[in-house]
């Protein structure tokens, strides 16, 4: 036996020893894969298999580069480096510039990025003067990405009456003429863009059956990481080329398919013993990642799902704790709950605080978090994304704010005199510039006094300044009467930030909306616990706040020891010794946008497996009870994902299962809501507009937790409260109506509120 081979168990040896024929290697979570792909190539080699015969494709430059310097230690560098190893994009494009001449591309065609892209589309868009309200670049980028991925062609496009039916129905009917255009632009310049790259070899390969024949007889062997991840464009190419000799490999995992909206497909690996009849299974059944109880939970939550292959996951580590649930009143608690244990772990464990991750189902979801570990000067970072705080969505609306209570903030006003867009272009502001500094004034005074500046402008900038100057100070206005809340809601409204934003239904566009929609859901805790404690509760005050969380170098310490944050789908392939999986709620994860289909359900589920087999020691679950959502505290349910969870392999904080009204086997999902918690966009009218509600009225608003009066509220009682949970009060001070109570709680510490907005329960 080749030396290698022993560091194997023999599962994975059978599948890199099984050269020949069509192998499905399914690889359960940390179960190895990456090591059964690498020896199986280096096994190759050693056989005497040529290098340059041998095809391996990944989805990252990162792990082709890793397993090549893998197998480089087993046959040595000059022979590894001889390898057609990398992602699909690269390795294409390598085909490409080779045969570019025969699609009537130059051999040096550039290739863009999205960037460039949605340059060249804006420009069309402009060309052709569509509204580009309507015509978002972002949407129609999408549209076209969704189907280069699916193999159409602009000609095809017109021709798919359910695309047009779809493009028509969202006011994008010209979808296929900008497509047209684009691609005939693109074709003219000598460009590919990252999507070109496969559906132009997919072209190469049927339009020139000798192309393809060379890199059939070319490629012996082809190995795919991933495969649960491919698309059509990709599994095409792929079905071609093992065509001649049969040897092909794919590894991946159905249990973790979880980007069907990048166009992944579950069916090419669940389909694959249809496309190869003679195929030979290999199972990964062994995860040396997590404990015995982390396992077995991940396998009772997947075998729930109907479309599968099935596999039966062990662990030989320990047996390990129960993955533990967290019950908390409201997402603000649920922060709280989640850093204390964090804290007490790592003090109990000697943990790192690069041990621990926070995986949230919606980047949005950070700010809580975010905000506790701030407070607890705990170091953090946002993996694969920005701070809450940096995001351009976020900071946008803070520039509005700041410019509204100080309109010689100039660079918050630079930031936003243009968005959305307003026609008051770069010509316009560097004018602004010059007069200001010309005349030792702000910009904003240059705007206030155009009579005297009448040369710079023509009549139709003028009248856009001025209505940008009436908008900022119709803001103003209000700024000294209105709650933090109720001011930022106008801004947002008023500015046209919300229409802008809700015109567009992409991903990345809803996500951009959820952090918008976080922003004034926390304006709206802050002025609520403003009220309740006496303080004041002004955008003035709250800007303030920011700017001391928002200031504090979170960057300044070891950037590697720091607590992760971020989505599930950026932890997919990432393990850590301690796992919060948190807003584990119905409408929130699953996403109130996949309950309409068993489908989407299911690639929830999957992602909610992912989430729990990232953790080694510990995997924690968390939800709340209620959270806050289009300005009020909304009550949620437990996720229908936590009662998947056998309860052999779980235990509630506290011990005590009864404080869930709903346990686990009896969450039975009600019906959702038209717009139920997690929904991308308000419940009151479609597209952007919020319900606005006195804040001091929604401090007070009457509930199970209205409590009492001074008079049966004493020192030593036991409380609840809505958003901070259970406490004992430590003493009450002062009169009906200004009587404070000062309030030990269990996870959010001590706070001072005031009775008659306290919304306090007496327990027992």
């Amino acid at each position: 036996m080749q030396k290698y081979l022993e560091q194997l168990n023999p599962a994975q040896q059978e599948a890199v020893v099984t050269t020949e024929g069509q192998s499905l290697v399914i690889a359960g979570a940390g179960s190895g894969k990456t090591r059964v792909l690498t020896f199986r190539i280096a096994h190759l080699l050693t056989q005497g298999v040529a290098p340059h015969r041998i095809l391996s494709l990944t989805f990252t430059n990162k792990a082709a580069k890793e397993m090549k310097e893998r197998i480089a230690t087993i046959v040595g560098g000059d022979v590894a480096k001889n390898l057609w190893m990398g992602t699909f994009h690269s390795i294409f494009a390598r085909i490409l510039r080779s045969e570019a001449e025969k699609l009537g591309y130059p051999s040096s065609f550039t290739i863009y990025d999205t960037q460039d892209s949605k340059s060249l589309l804006k420009s069309i868009i402009k060309e052709m003067k569509l509204n580009d309200k309507e015509y978002k670049v972002g949407a129609v980028l999408g549209r076209i990405s969704a189907a280069k991925n699916d193999l159409v062609t602009p000609a095809a496009y017109a021709r798919d009456q359910h695309r047009m039916s779809e493009d028509q129905a969202s006011r994008k009917g010209l979808v296929y003429e900008i497509y047209t255009r684009y691609m005939r632009q693109c074709y003219k310049s000598g460009v590919m863009d990252f999507d070109d790259l496969l559906l132009n070899t997919n072209i190469l390969f049927r339009d020139h059956p000798e192309v393809l024949q060379k890199y059939q007889n070319w490629f012996q062997y082809i190995m795919v990481d991933e495969y649960q991840d491919t698309n059509y464009s990709q599994y095409i190419i792929i079905k071609k080329l093992a065509e001649k000799h049969g040897n092909i490999c794919v590894v991946g995992d159905d249990a973790q398919s979880i980007y069907s909206f990048r166009g992944a497909k579950i069916e090419n690996i669940l389909n694959f013993r249809n496309d190869y009849p003679d195929y030979k299974m290999f199972k990964l059944e062994q995860n040396y990642r997590s404990t015995q109880n982390i396992v077995n939970a991940a396998n009772s939550i997947i075998a729930k799902n109907s479309k599968q292959i099935k596999k039966d996951v062990f662990s030989e580590k320990d047996t390990g704790n129960k993955i533990k649930i967290h019950n908390a009143y409201s997402d603000i608690e649920e922060g709280y709950i989640v850093i204390n244990d964090l804290k007490e772990k790592k003090l109990k464990h000697n943990y790192d605080y690069q041990d621990f991750a926070i995986l949230y189902r919606t980047n949005a979801q950070s700010r809580i978090f975010e905000e506790a570990l701030r407070k607890g000067n705990m170091p953090y970072k946002i993996y694969g994304g920005l701070s809450f705080y940096q995001r351009k969505e976020v900071k946008d609306l803070l520039a509005y704010c700041r410019v509204t209570i100080n309109p010689a903030d100039q660079e918050a006003l630079k930031r936003i005199i243009n968005y959305p867009a307003r026609g008051i272009g770069k010509t316009t502001l560097d004018k602004l510039e010059g007069a200001a500094s010309a005349s030792g004034k702000s910009m904003w005074e240059v705007m206030i006094s155009l009579e005297g500046t009448a040369k710079l402008f023509n009549s139709g900038t003028q009248r856009k300044l001025n209505s940008f100057v009436g908008l900022i100070n119709g803001f103003a206005a209000g700024a000294s009467q209105q709650t933090a809340f109720d001011l930022v809601t106008e801004i947002a409204t008023q500015s046209g930030m919300m229409k802008d934003l809700y015109h567009d239904r992409t991903p990345e566009a809803v996500a951009r909306q959820e952090n918008i929609q976080e922003l004034l859901n926390g304006i709206q805790e802050f002025t609520n616990n403003q009220i309740e404690e006496g303080g004041e509760n002004g955008l003035v005050n709250f800007l303030e706040g920011v700017s001391l969380l928002t200031d504090q170098d979170n960057e300044g310490e070891d950037d590697i020891n720091k607590v992760t944050l971020m989505t599930i789908h950026s932890s997919k392939g990432l393990e850590f010794k301690n796992v919060y999986v948190v807003g584990v709620e119905e409408g929130l994860f699953p996403s109130t946008m996949t309950l309409d289909s068993e489908q989407g359900v299911e690639e929830e589920r999957r992602l909610f497996y992912v989430a729990v087999t990232r953790a080694e020691d510990n995997a924690t679950i968390s939800f709340a009870r209620t959270r806050y959502k289009y300005g009020e505290s909304a009550f949620c349910r437990p996720s229908r994902f936590i009662a998947d969870i056998n309860e052999e392999f779980i235990e509630f904080a506290g011990g005590d299962q009864a404080k869930i009204q709903d346990k686990p086997g009896r969450f039975a999902p009600k019906p959702t809501q038209k717009r139920s918690f997690g929904s991308s966009q308000p419940a009151q009218k479609p597209g952007y507009n919020f319900k606005k509600v006195s804040s001091e009225q929604a401090a007070a608003k009457p509930s199970s937790f209205s409590g009492g009066t001074a008079g049966n509220l004493k020192a030593g009682v036991s409380v609840e409260h809505i958003r901070f949970g259970k406490g004992k009060i430590v003493s009450i001070d002062g009169q009906m109506p200004n009587a404070k109570a000062t309030v030990h709680f269990d996870n959010a510490g001590v706070k001072q509120l005031l009775l008659k907005f306290a919304k306090l329960k007496i327990l027992g």
